[in-house]
């Protein structure tokens, strides 16, 4: 089954914030210093993705030219209101809190070499080990986000499950018209520019900055683009 993997870490991602739940009163002087924990692993994650870069140069193009064309559409925008729409729908009477945990929590799991690499092992070869990793990994992180951001982060499933669902999918076409080692360096430099985009969804949870992440998200396919491009004529 092609979307086994990807149904299995939106299921995990569903049953870490429920499990979350469970700790969500804890005191808030504790919440506080375990939000700023994460943010620091979550930085940490960033800047390991950050360095598998062979061509720094495309990230930092990629994320001025992505930040440009994400601010013109307003992405974050468009994510919180579909966070603030959900809320409004489960009615928590806390404004802002699904938002939040829907936004950030969707940048995490979504940003990433594990959710290409992994969709497209399931559907080129069945093979659903990447995700079923993914999915572990994801379930403890939604269990650790939801005692300070709340069940928001239990939504973020939805977006996953498109996401790595579309890849599997379409990876048959994927592999016949991207060649291998093209295929490597595309997921070198994406890795990368999603890595700085960890990073800044990190110092965002600590609190040091504001950084409107998701209208750095268009500054993917900004690298994929610069890759193609360098690939084919350079």
């Amino acid at each position: 089954m092609v979307l086994l993997g990807t149904i299995i870490n939106g299921v995990c991602i569903i049953l870490g914030t429920l499990l979350g739940k469970l700790f969500t009163r804890i005191p808030d002087k504790t919440k506080e210093t375990v939000m700023k924990v994460i943010g620091l692993a979550v930085f940490l994650l960033g800047a390991q993705m950050g360095f598998k870069s062979n061509e720094f140069l495309i990230v930092i193009i990629s994320l001025v030219v992505g930040a440009v064309i994400g601010e013109w559409i307003d992405l974050d925008r468009i994510l919180n209101n579909i966070g603030i729409w959900i809320e409004k729908k489960v009615g928590t009477g806390q404004h802002g809190s699904v938002s939040r945990g829907f936004v950030t929590a969707t940048l995490i799991f979504v940003i990433g070499a594990m959710s290409v690499v992994g969709s497209l092992d399931s559907g080129l070869r069945g093979d659903h080990q990447v995700l079923y990793t993914k999915s572990i990994i994801d379930g403890f992180t939604s269990i650790v986000l939801t005692t300070t951001l709340g069940i928001g982060v239990m939504f973020s499933a939805i977006p996953v499950m498109l996401y790595q669902g579309t890849i599997a999918l379409f990876a048959t076409q994927i592999d016949q018209f991207v060649p291998a080692d093209l295929l490597e360096l595309l997921i070198f430099e994406i890795t990368a520019t999603g890595g700085v985009m960890i990073m800044a969804i990190g110092l965002n949870i600590i609190g040091v900055t504001s950084i409107r992440v998701a209208n750095l998200l268009p500054g993917i396919l900004v690298a994929a683009g610069l890759v193609l491009l360098q690939y084919l004529y350079l």
